[in-house]
């Protein structure tokens, strides 16, 4: 007994360290993954450079997919800086362009061209290493944003949009993991691109 009395303090101790390192192995291992939502459908667009890029060229990255127009008056100027904001999040943590990358997909491929849609991510310090700022057909496109992710894109007939404004989680597979509502903030987005790079 007097041993005990004596190491008191370390036993405790100890029992303290045994404790939390327990329960950080349960927060690594035990935590549950973000759950598969369906598989995103390959598509084949073109990015600024003009060159083709589909879904498995950037298979192996962990990817935000974004669909938006340039001439957008509100909310996808907001997100596109959001995302901005992101990509320095992931460039601080040396992930961007190598694990993760963001792909802003236009739904206004008439009057996004190639030119204007560079013109649009260089507004936002765009890094193309990393993010694809794609056009390509429209139906195919509006196709790809409702069937994969479940994103309504309305066009009425004077041109004008009406869009959900999501963005969507892609794993290295090319299935879809979360969506990012607006409320979602750079850093909660960031974290769920680093949960998957480190899956």
């Amino acid at each position: 007994m007097a041993v005990l009395k004596k190491y008191k303090w370390t036993w405790i101790l100890l029992a303290i360290c045994v404790i939390l390192a327990g329960y950080l192995l349960w927060d690594t291992y035990a935590k549950p993954k973000l759950p598969v939502i369906r598989p995103v459908a390959d598509f084949s667009m073109e990015n600024v450079d003009g060159k083709t890029v589909t879904l498995q060229d950037t298979n192996g990255k962990v990817r935000l997919f974004y669909f938006f127009f340039a001439n957008c008056p509100d909310v996808c100027p907001i997100t596109t800086f959001r995302l901005s904001q992101v990509q320095d999040i992931l460039k601080d943590k040396g992930l961007f362009g190598k694990d993760a990358s963001i792909v802003s997909i236009t739904f206004d491929p008439e009057r996004d061209t190639l030119e204007n849609v560079k013109a649009f991510g260089d507004k936002f310090k765009a890094d193309y290493s990393g993010w694809y700022f794609l056009r390509g057909d429209q139906q195919k496109t509006i196709d790809l944003a409702m069937e994969s992710f479940k994103i309504l894109i309305n066009q009425d007939e004077d041109g004008n949009f009406v869009h959900m404004d999501l963005i969507g989680l892609v794993d290295r597979e090319g299935r879809l993991r979360e969506i990012y509502r607006p409320e979602a903030t750079p850093d909660e987005i960031a974290a769920g691109v680093v949960d998957l790079v480190k899956e």
